[in-house]
């Protein structure tokens, strides 16, 4: 018969995928060894490791404190009290009526200027100037302006002299058209705040508050001074406006929003008393607004006059205060400190991969150098063998791989012609091959 050329051995998807995958399983990579005698390859990589280890060593263990367990955000408790006693132009005012509201929490307003609407009564009166009209086609009866006072009755009444609005049924007389300020900032710089915070880290377990504990009446006397009376938290309304860098008869005449900050930073390793609160003031109402900028509100008196229901409208102008308390505490724990240790330590070895990235990319002989860095060893002696399969010839085809150009050799093939016997479709017994190499007991036909 004659010899016709080798037909490969189409294997299924499926096979291919089995072998590849078994040749991934079967394999084992280990890193070789190469030393590179290179001046600024070797600095290069020297300072990559350095770097590693002062961010690791300064910022990672000694700034953020990389072997410590930490909790943050604190439970905490506020409680504030004011005091303290103005005048203005036609009154002197106490606690009990500029300080809202009066229970003492975490935030609270100081009002600093009122305008004054007194005597409101259920009635019709002419709307502001914002409700102009020329006639009562102007005013729809039953309509009600979102930003008025009351609900239109259809008639265009006189405001003043000049100009006419629509009449409404509301709290007459309504609250631009009678409105008189009185200004209470005359004495609120000196009015004092004690600001009483506790925190507790469920975590470890520990609690502190800001006030020094003592029974000898020290509070009574004492004003905040960060240096020598850091455990006295009074402080005076003038001095937390100018920690936050505001003036104060500007924030007194429009209002507006500081915030009282207090941190507690505990490194838990240390004594207890070397866990200290620590204060920071800042305006947090956008002062600059063009709009709606300031704080104020609005509320009301209620009595009874002549049998009638009367009350004074007051739109009030102040500073409010917000507390605001955060917190982190830290203490040694082996767990943080293993993984942190760890990372450092396998972070070293990213100069080797840099350096490796440099040397087999930018270097004038990073051809030689990948010969030589990678290997490929097979540990089975003796040549490997390729089978292909004809229809009427079975072809065995050695494969050697070269051991140092790590490439595969194939030798001449030559075709044998399969023997005849009942049992040549399972098996081809006794192939014989190229002179010189070993001979195959049976290869199982496919």
């Amino acid at each position: 018969v004659a010899a016709s050329p080798p037909v490969p051995v189409r294997f299924s998807a499926r096979g291919r995928a089995m072998g590849a995958f078994g040749d991934y399983v079967w394999s084992y990579e280990t890193p070789k060894v190469m030393v590179v005698k290179n001046r600024n390859l070797g600095i290069t990589y020297r300072l990559v490791q350095l770097l590693i280890l002062v961010y690791f060593i300064w910022y990672v263990f000694i700034v953020q404190k990389g072997y410590q367990e930490s909790e943050s955000g604190p439970e905490s408790s506020v409680i504030t009290k004011v005091k303290g006693v103005t005048r203005s132009q036609h009154k002197v005012w106490d606690v009990e009526e500029y300080v809202k509201p009066p229970e003492g929490g975490s935030v609270f307003s100081i009002i600093t200027r009122v305008q004054v609407t007194p005597s409101q009564t259920q009635g019709t009166c002419a709307e502001n100037a914002r409700a102009l009209c020329r006639s009562e086609r102007d005013c729809a009866a039953g309509e009600v302006d979102p930003l008025g006072h009351g609900e239109k009755t259809g008639r265009c009444v006189p405001y003043n002299r000049t100009r006419k609005t629509c009449e409404i049924v509301a709290w007459c007389p309504v609250e631009e058209a009678a409105a008189a300020s009185e200004n209470l900032a005359k004495m609120a710089p000196e009015f004092t705040i004690l600001i009483k915070n506790s925190i507790h880290f469920p975590r470890f377990r520990f609690s502190k508050g800001n006030i020094k504990d003592s029974r000898d009446g020290y509070l009574r006397t004492c004003i905040f001074n960060e240096t020598t009376d850091l455990y006295c938290p009074i402080f005076k309304l003038g001095f937390i406006v100018a920690q936050a860098g505001e003036n104060f008869s500007a924030l007194a005449e429009k209002g507006g929003v500081i915030g009282v900050i207090i941190n507690w930073n505990c490194n838990l390793d240390l004594p207890d008393s070397e866990c200290n609160p620590r204060y920071s003031f800042r305006r947090l109402d956008p002062k600059w607004a063009q709009v709606s900028s300031g704080y104020n509100y609005r509320f009301a008196k209620y009595y009874h006059c002549s049998g009638k229901s009367t009350r004074t409208l007051i739109k009030a102008y102040g500073i409010r205060v917000d507390v605001i308390v955060q917190g982190q505490a830290g203490k040694f724990s082996l767990i943080p400190t293993i993984i942190n240790l760890a990372t450092a330590l396998t972070s070293v070895g990213l100069g080797s991969f840099l350096c490796d990235w440099i040397l087999l990319t930018f270097m004038n002989k990073n051809k030689v150098y990948s010969t030589r860095k990678f290997d490929q060893v097979r540990l089975t002696p003796g040549p490997s063998w390729l089978f292909s399969r004809h229809a009427h010839h079975v072809h065995v085809q050695p494969i050697l791989e070269h051991p140092h150009r790590g490439g595969l050799t194939h030798l001449p093939w030559k075709p044998v012609p399969p023997p005849r016997g009942p049992d040549c479709q399972e098996a081809l017994p006794g192939i014989q091959t190229e002179p010189g190499l070993p001979e195959l007991g049976s290869v199982g036909a496919r």
